[in-house]
């Protein structure tokens, strides 16, 4: 029974906010003379000797003292005696964890936002970098149309931005303080809740005192902001990881962000990116697990509750590893954009651009334009020669309508230069894009 019930193993993490919760609490209780202020005072300067001596010795694993609430009251009860008994007075462990809890989840979104932010800066820097660098834009991993390598990566830096949004709201719904509300239904002493909440950061107390100690929707919802960066984190790292195959060529991670074979001298295995990539199955794991824990419990405090934290000490540290490799592999690899514009070349990418200049300049319908442009990919790829290739009496064979113009649209370079649309991939678009993320960065 003592094993299976004690947390300490693992809710010791919370210990420099569980400090800061009593803190608040007792500061509460002597301002509304619940508390004597000698005793107020007493408390206050002997959590500061527990902090102290959690700093230098770490919190022991007491499977009696089963959680860091009584643990943290025993070694108060050590520093200062029994005067220490008067701090739990008008709260429970259920709202003192669901505070702390809070408190946790609160700093750890902090912690991944300034991490997601790095992130973006080391992709605009490489964007920046490589605004000009023709690729091929894939649909079904087949060439589609060529982009260009800076408009790639900004897509994840617009993947990122939703995350680092998505974590923001998660955060404001999740301020709000629960101490104050007891077991489950409140307290009968004149406690200043509103005053506590100020203390801790929070934009106010909850507004029910059942639905405080038994909501665990914050922490729910870090984990769904958690598992869609590690989804888009995975994405990337799948790229890298193809790209850095031989077939791709497109890139070549650093000796930093990759490893060798036990036996093959010649490999540079991505295993950064597919430790990234295998992470995303764990985060999205510790959801799955945190929902269906939380998925039958009635109301107020159940025990379940007690395994709400593991998932999500498991999946902050997981993502914070993600996303400190996947910032460390954008900033160091090398990116072969000679190989990247070979591929744009050999694909007919440029086949779009030929179906729209026939209905531009020719008037001609869309589905027609598509039609003839069919034949003419048909014909170079027989002659194994790339669009732009073509003599103009071959494409005037299979419509008179094309003249010479046509070869202003169909290299990769004019493809990607005409793409001028709000969002595009032209050049001038990219390094505008760059800028206007660069200012709201700032």
């Amino acid at each position: 029974m003592r094993e299976i019930n004690a947390s300490i193993p693992f809710d010791k993490r919370l210990w420099r906010q569980d400090l800061a919760g009593s803190k608040a609490h007792v500061a509460m209780l002597g301002a509304t003379g619940i508390v004597g202020p000698q005793d107020a005072a007493t408390i206050s300067a002997g959590l500061d000797t527990v902090a102290a001596h959690y700093e230098a010795n770490g919190v022991a694993e007491d499977m009696v003292l089963e959680d860091i609430h009584m643990q943290s009251e025993a070694r108060l009860a050590e520093a200062i005696g029994p005067v220490a008994g008067r701090l739990h007075t008008a709260r429970s462990r259920n709202d003192q964890v669901a505070t702390d809890f809070r408190l946790w989840v609160r700093d750890a979104i902090d912690q991944v936002d300034v991490a997601l932010k790095g992130f973006q800066l080391a992709l605009l820097a490489r964007a920046e970098e490589h605004a000009d660098s023709v690729m091929p834009g894939f649909t079904h991993l087949q060439s589609a149309q060529p982009v260009t390598l800076g408009h790639h990566l900004m897509a994840y830096f617009e993947m990122t931005a939703r995350d680092r949004s998505r974590f923001a709201d998660a955060r404001a719904r999740g301020n709000r303080s629960p101490l104050g509300s007891a077991a489950l239904a409140g307290t009968g002493f004149p406690i200043d809740r509103e005053m506590t909440a100020a203390a801790l950061g929070f934009d106010g107390p909850t507004r029910n005192s059942l639905d405080a100690v038994s909501d665990r929707d914050f922490a729910i919802e870090y984990l769904t902001a958690a598992a869609q960066v590690a989804l888009h984190l995975s994405r990337l790292a799948e790229e890298f990881i193809l790209w850095a195959s031989q077939p791709f060529g497109f890139v070549s991670l650093s000796d930093q962000w990759s490893t060798g074979s036990s036996i093959m001298p010649q490999k540079r295995n991505p295993d950064a990116a597919e430790l990234v990539r295998g992470h995303s199955g764990r985060i999205i794991g510790c959801l799955t697990a945190l929902m269906v824990t939380m998925k039958g419990l009635p109301l107020a405090y159940s025990k379940d509750m007690q395994d709400d934290k593991p998932p999500v000490f498991e999946a902050h540290d997981l993502l914070g590893l993600s996303i400190a490799a996947m910032t460390g592999m954008v900033e160091s690899a090398t990116f072969r954009t000679p190989r990247m514009r070979a591929a744009a070349e050999a694909g007919f990418s440029t086949a779009t651009d030929l179906a729209d200049w026939l209905v531009r300049e020719g008037g001609i319908p869309f589905r027609e334009a598509h039609h003839i442009t069919g034949r003419a990919v048909k014909l170079a790829e027989e002659r194994g020669i790339a669009l732009d290739q073509l003599p103009l009496e071959d494409l005037t064979a299979i419509d008179a309508r094309i003249d010479d113009r046509v070869y202003g649209v169909l290299s990769v370079d004019a493809s990607v230069a005409s793409r001028t649309s709000f969002g595009g991939t032209a050049p001038a678009r990219v390094r505008a894009a760059i800028a206007a993320a660069r200012e709201e960065l700032a």
